[in-house]
């Protein structure tokens, strides 16, 4: 045993610096080594303690009884006569408690074994504690490695101390590893489980590619330029808005670089992903301009209170707007946070047409006030008959009360009569379906418009029509 235990200190200094552990922890851990030996022998009924002497290098255990009066005497394992405790200290006194020294040699070779099981546990414990605060502390940046193998479809990467995983989930669509091949990912996820520390490396989120930025422009890494926020369709493309408070510095330019060689290192990293940078607006509408971007935006129309936008282009710019498979719009939206619906100009156009034939049923209504009500977020006249006073006194020509709450009761009689007589209510008649014209054709072009501002007149005569039957029905109504 005195082998076994011998040269402890030399040990423990040599655990520490190798593991880079505490040595305090290595004196714990062999402490706790020792004393569960010495329980497994005696007992665990005894009271028995395990102390590090630093002097000699040794550890002491110590076993405690409990001073009793001669006569009292019963049990030798737990109790010490009072004559034998004044031996081993005058001063003794029944009920004390007086430590006697225990040779460590009893304690043999298996339980010594035991004991340096218990103490290569507790190092390796304290090791998997500080790789864990190692990483834990690195969570949220970037890591290079070597892909070992994969298990479950998670790649697995060899980090030196310790493996990381990239779920399927955090891996680029496409990309294959090999056993070798170095690999890097963003820090995403530290865990502690029983098994040790659990690390979980992403290449597909959106931190991954705002560290890509901060690593390869200096003017993010020093704060200059600030990635405001990112979105990603992994493999395919990514969009990211940036702002700076320099005004004598660009951050869309900053970011893309001499000849785009700053996001075209990006871009080889992350397989050929197309990324789209914009610029970051205070103002809601030209941000989401901004992030759907390259297509041109006409109008936009915003609903702050559902966070929903309405953006119109022009015909030819649907498509570039909406994007492949809705991919631009949808990125876009994630970028800005706003709900965002597309229209292109006629479609816009057509909309508008029928709103102000809608609003037009109302009677009395002029052309001039359905586009002053509609201008101000009221699509038809079934809104106008759920909206508040409050709400309608904020349409020019409609700031008074009373006059609010009329048109609103003008509304509701409309709908009513319409629902008590069963009818429908009445949609803007169709323009007729016509062919794209040239832009060089100036004939077609005038011929087109001609058919246009007749179609327009069309409707308006219409809805006039309707208005003044809805009028001569309702004095009807009162002459009788």
């Amino acid at each position: 045993m005195s082998d076994t235990f011998s040269s402890l200190s030399k040990m423990i200094e040599q655990v520490g610096k190798d593991k880079g552990i505490d040595k305090q922890i290595v004196i714990d851990a062999v402490v706790q080594g020792m004393l569960v030996a010495a329980r497994r022998k005696y007992g665990t009924y005894r009271d028995i303690e395990a102390q590090y002497n630093e002097e000699t290098g040794e550890v002491e255990l110590f076993e405690f009884k409990e001073v009793v009066a001669d006569e009292d005497f019963i049990d030798e394992e737990v109790e010490l006569k009072l004559t034998d405790a004044l031996e081993l200290d005058p001063d003794a006194q029944v009920d004390d408690t007086i430590g006697v020294r225990l040779e460590t040699g009893e304690l043999g070779r298996i339980a010594a074994q035991m004991a340096k099981q218990i103490i290569t546990q507790r190092v390796r414990d304290a090791e998997r504690e500080i790789i864990f605060e190692e990483f834990d502390q690195r969570k949220g940046d970037i890591a290079s490695g070597i892909a070992r193998r994969v298990e479950r479809r998670s790649i697995v990467v060899d980090l030196g101390r310790i493996e990381a995983y990239i779920p399927p989930r955090e891996q680029i669509p496409g990309e294959q590893y090999r056993p070798g091949d170095r690999i890097q990912g963003f820090l995403s996820d530290v865990r502690q489980t029983t098994r040790g520390p659990q690390i979980i490396m992403s290449r597909a989120s959106e931190g991954y590619l705002m560290k890509l930025f901060e690593m390869e422009v200096p003017e993010i890494y020093d704060g200059i330029v600030e990635i405001v926020a990112a979105a990603r369709e992994p493999g395919q493309r990514a969009k990211i808005a940036v702002r700076t408070n320099d005004n004598a510095v660009d951050p869309v330019g900053a970011c893309v670089g001499m000849k785009g060689s700053r996001v075209q290192n990006i871009v080889q990293e992350l397989r050929g992903e197309k990324i789209d940078i914009v610029l970051w607006d205070e103002d809601p509408a030209r941000f989401v301009a901004n992030g759907l971007a390259p297509a041109e935006i006409s109008k936009v129309f915003v609903d702050e209170a559902s966070k929903e936008m309405e953006v119109v282009v022009p015909d030819h710019q649907l498509s570039l707007a909406i994007g492949k498979r809705g991919q631009n719009v949808r990125l876009a939206a994630k970028l800005t946070g706003w709900k965002l619906d597309i229209l292109s100009d006629s479609n816009a156009a057509a909309r508008t047409a029928e709103s102000i034939f809608n609003l037009m049923l109302v009677p009395g209504m002029t052309e001039t006030m359905a586009q002053n009500i509609f201008q101000s977020g009221f699509g038809s006249f079934q809104a106008l008959a759920e909206a508040q006073v409050d709400d309608v006194m904020m349409i020019p020509g409609y700031d008074d009360p009373d006059k609010a709450g009329s048109l609103i009761q003008e509304a509701k009689d409309l709908l009513d009569s319409y629902v008590s007589e069963g009818r429908e209510i009445p949609t803007a008649p169709q323009a007729a379906e016509t062919k794209p014209v040239n832009d060089g054709d100036a004939k077609s072009a005038a011929d087109q418009r001609l058919k246009d501002e007749l179609a327009q007149l069309s409707q308006a005569n219409e809805a006039a029509a309707v208005a003044e039957e809805k009028d001569s029905a309702t004095e009807e109504r009162v002459s009788e």
